[in-house]
């Protein structure tokens, strides 16, 4: 096996490696988000209940974004052609684009809480 060929193998494995820890990350802030609805949902009737579920969830969406995004970089790492880089470019202009509105609902939804939290403790 020449260099080339072991270069290449070795990003397949890697991009394999970062592309399932990202589907990991995203399935298991799913299933920790259904669950924590299930129980919240039964011990407490109110919206507000659900925004710091939804914040979680947003970050594991965030973060498993992230990983993916990873795994095209790497995926275009050893001598990509031009249709590759443009792939790239294109993946990853959705996924940042994702990324960014994530955050900024997230950072919305942090602003809200804590309002919330400072009217309680006024009301107090």
């Amino acid at each position: 096996m020449n260099l080339d060929e072991l270069l290449r193998e070795g990003d397949r494995v890697a991009v394999t490696v970062v592309e399932i820890a990202g589907a990991v990350v995203i399935f298991v802030g799913a299933l920790w988000a259904a669950v924590r609805i299930v129980v919240e949902g039964l011990r407490h009737r109110t919206a507000a209940v659900f925004t710091p579920i939804r914040l979680s969830l947003g970050r594991f969406l965030a973060l498993g974004l992230e990983f993916q995004l990873a795994a095209d970089i790497l995926r275009t790492a050893v001598s990509p052609t031009f249709d590759q880089i443009g792939q790239l470019a294109a993946i990853a202009t959705i996924r940042t684009a994702l990324n960014f509105f994530l955050r900024r609902e997230i950072a919305q939804e942090q602003r809200q809480v804590g309002e919330t939290g400072a009217d309680q403790e006024r009301a107090a």
